[in-house]
């Protein structure tokens, strides 16, 4: 077995049953045909499937780069490919997060999914085997299949279950994807006949030619800005979010936009490193760019989903400019964002969501005063936008102070420009929470339905809320899992900034 893989050792194949028990869960709701049913068994087999992914947090070793709970097998042996899986501290904190929010995303459709239940949990747990199965897979042959995969069920979220522009969003999605998809399979292709090989590692293990880098990096680059989205690849986003159900809105904010930074970080970086080098420096102003024009749009909104959904825009843009200092503040910074951004705007998108199944409708003006009415669901707001600007004591703040810190040390002209961003961040959010708590109360004509949270909804938002405070107040647990493949990958990367592309490029 290659070096890089340690094997599975907890005598059953871990991540194995992570990806394939919600498939099998799919299948057995095909013949399941009560609808009211299909709610329970589809909460059953995401809670388990979030259970049985324990054990990979607490049996990981931190002190290693190499990718664990490995299971190899081989799959196509003319073309050398294998069934591979494993994770490392990047992936492994992406799965946990999957996991986590799969079963909140079954309570909160609960009630918002009044039609073709059935099908729509199919979707969910499709997506789920998928969205598990691209963070695993260490074989780019099983990792194109899998991030294609995850394509359909998300369309059909938004184009049977979505809202009155449903046809058009769902088709813009799938264009843009597809468009990503098709660049980035010209670039695994390249790689294979390069490395001779589909294997991940091993192909960040080989020496590419500087303009060989360079023509994989872009299409690599468009690929995943475009699923990112980055500036100015984000038009489909505020559309497909406004326009998905709640349950989509949720995986596309906390989980698959993060699928277009994990392609930066496990592959632009460690496979195209002298490219990386070379592109760095306008990346970068992308990023500034993307934080500025997500925090003066999302200011602008009266649609709250709409609000948040720009604001993820801007939010990506830390992440990336994070990914791009290429340094391990940074770069850890921004993986941390990641996650902290699926915590805290999945659980914005659940809370739009509550108010859109009581008023049904998403502006501010609906939610206006609400505070007298709907207390608990106030202060879990407050806590989730306190998050969202990045207060201190919340996860986000320990994710874009790190950022920041990686951008200043090595980059002080494009971190002063983002700061406007962290500025602009606090004035959507807190325009929000003003409106939704102290508005005026003749605003909204729905206070008959205006009921403060349930049992359930309690219930949806309380795990996020937890993990918000736990990063934020002690971040350590989250931190020593990525330290290792974090110093790895960085390592990579300054072996590339010593090359003769890298070095003839000004970098600002």
């Amino acid at each position: 077995m290659e070096d890089f893989l340690i094997l599975n050792h907890l005598g059953w194949p871990i991540l194995s049953v992570l990806i394939f028990l919600p498939l099998a869960g799919a299948a057995v709701l095909l013949v399941l045909r009560s609808e009211e049913g299909s709610k329970y068994w589809t909460l059953a087999v995401t809670a388990a499937n979030a259970a049985l992914s324990l054990p990979l947090y607490f049996n990981f070793q931190t002190g290693t780069a190499q990718y664990q709970f490995g299971e190899h097998l081989p799959w196509i042996r003319a073309l050398d490919v294998n069934y591979t899986l494993g994770v490392d501290g990047i992936s492994l904190l992406l799965i946990l997060l999957t996991t986590l929010l799969m079963p909140l995303c079954v309570l909160c459709s609960w009630r918002y999914i009044t039609r073709r239940i059935r099908h729509f949990m199919i979707c969910l747990l499709i997506m789920e085997t998928s969205m598990v199965g691209v963070f695993a897979a260490l074989d780019f042959v099983l990792f194109y299949i899998l991030w294609e995969a995850m394509l359909i069920p998300m369309y059909l979220l938004i184009a049977v279950w979505g809202g009155p522009r449903k046809v058009y969003a769902s088709v813009k999605f799938f264009l843009y994807t597809l468009a990503g998809s098709v660049l980035m399979l010209v670039a695994i292709i390249a790689l294979y006949f390069e490395a001779g090989t589909f294997s991940i590692p091993m192909m960040m293990g080989k020496g590419y030619s500087p303009i060989f880098q360079l023509w994989v990096f872009l299409a690599f680059f468009l690929a995943f800005a475009i699923k990112v989205p980055m500036f100015p690849f984000h038009t489909w986003l505020p559309a497909a979010h406004v326009e998905a159900p709640t349950a989509g809105s949720v995986l596309l904010a906390s989980v698959l936009l993060k699928m277009g930074t994990y392609g930066f970080v496990r592959f632009c970086l460690p496979i195209t490193p002298e490219a990386a080098v070379l592109f760095m420096p306008y990346i970068l102003w992308l990023s500034v760019i993307a934080i500025i024009y997500g925090g003066l749009t999302a200011l602008g909104q009266s649609d709250m989903k709409k609000l948040i959904a720009y604001s993820s825009v801007g939010h990506m843009g830390f992440v990336t400019l994070g990914i791009f200092v290429l340094n391990k503040n940074g770069i850890e910074g921004a993986i941390l964002q990641m996650i902290n951004h699926g915590i805290t705007t999945g659980a914005l998108f659940i809370l739009v969501g509550m108010i859109y199944e009581r008023t049904h409708s998403r502006e501010l003006s609906s939610a206006a005063a609400i505070g007298r009415l709907m207390p608990v669901y106030v202060l879990f707001l407050g806590f989730f936008s306190l998050s969202s600007l990045a207060f201190p004591g919340t996860n986000s703040f320990v994710g874009e102070f790190l950022v920041l810190a990686g951008a200043f040390s090595s980059h002080k002209l494009i971190a002063a420009c983002s700061i406007p961003g962290a500025v602009l961040a606090a004035a959507y959010m807190l325009r929000l929470l003003q409106k939704v708590v102290w508005g005026a109360e003749s605003d909204h004509p729905h206070e008959e339905h205006l009921r403060d949270l349930n049992l359930r909804e309690m219930v949806t938002l309380a795990p996020l809320l937890v993990f918000m405070l736990w990063i934020g107040l002690s971040p350590e647990p989250f931190m020593n899992v990525m330290h290792a493949s974090v110093e790895h990958l960085v390592a990579q990367v300054q072996a590339g900034q010593f090359s003769q592309v890298a070095m003839s490029v000004p970098i600002p």
